[in-house]
């Protein structure tokens, strides 16, 4: 058998049509027509469930992503997830700083990795895929251009 793999969930994941749409489509391809639209978030409160940090971020983050016409309701458990993250950072990063990157067994005497760096790292990764996936991060960010308007300068041979 030859020819390329055809893997569902393999490869570069397609940038949705909004997004397309917002950086002015460079490639001139084909937008996706049939792509499923989801209800535009216009306000939204922070569900009852978060944490106290998660609510602090959820209350940073969304605003601007309401700002910019970026958060539709299919979003909505990215920034939850997002936010959630955040909060287990911060209470992670709070633990090892009160209680070292090491912990001595009472026991044993035997000298342990702090579980919370463990924590720390993974939720880290977790802000970062989440973050990207929103375009809170500089590099997802630059692809962006968001709601605001293009300025548009005069070509001055278009009369000629």
């Amino acid at each position: 058998m030859g020819g390329i793999a055809t893997v569902a969930g393999r490869g570069r994941k397609p940038k949705p049509t909004k997004l397309k749409e917002l950086n002015g489509n460079a490639g001139k391809r084909g937008l996706n027509k049939n792509e499923p639209k989801f209800k535009q978030v216009t306000n939204i409160e922070p569900p009852e469930w978060l944490e106290p940090l998660a609510v602090e971020m959820w209350q940073r983050v969304v605003p601007e992503l309401l700002a910019n016409d970026l958060l539709t309701l299919g979003d909505m458990h990215n920034v939850e997830a997002f936010c959630m993250a955040y909060a287990m950072w911060r209470e992670a990063q709070e633990h090892i700083k009160l209680h070292g990157v090491v912990l001595t067994n009472p026991e044993s005497g035997a000298v342990l990795k702090n579980p919370a760096v463990t924590v720390v790292n993974e939720t880290a990764r977790q802000l970062v895929q989440f973050g990207s996936l929103l375009g809170l991060d500089p590099s997802s960010r630059s692809r962006l251009t968001g709601s605001a308007q293009k300025e548009t300068i005069a070509n001055p041979f278009a009369d000629l």
